[in-house]
């Protein structure tokens, strides 16, 4: 399996494993689906600050695969955010009416061409 998904939601971490680029961005679009409906935050106040639902990473579910690492982030209010990159995160914005979801994939299959 060359593309990997990896769900991180807490401490809890699942792995799964997809044979195309395709079936490995529907598998990370119903992950994260899943977990934005599913994963909720609250406030956290630590007097000095306050960290409101929506600036904190509730779970993240990343694409790995060759010479590609996309993936999203859920925020503690169920929004999405979706992201290109190793080291350094981009975040990737929807033009026009796109979804996070559509923006994604339309960021990761520009310049993959697919197998014969």
């Amino acid at each position: 399996m060359s593309w990997r998904v990896t769900v991180r939601s807490g401490p809890r971490v699942d792995r799964h494993g997809a044979a195309t680029l395709a079936a490995g961005l529907d598998l990370l679009e119903a992950e994260t689906r899943a977990a934005a409906t599913t994963t909720r935050r609250g406030t956290i106040d630590v007097r000095v600050r306050r960290f409101e639902p929506a600036d904190q990473v509730a779970a993240r579910v990343e694409l790995r695969g060759p010479g590609t690492r996309a993936g999203f982030d859920v925020r503690g209010d169920g929004s999405v955010q979706a992201w290109t990159g190793r080291i350094r995160r981009r975040l990737v914005e929807p033009d026009g009416d796109e979804t996070p979801y559509e923006a994604l994939r339309r960021e990761v299959t520009r310049g993959i061409r697919p197998a014969p």
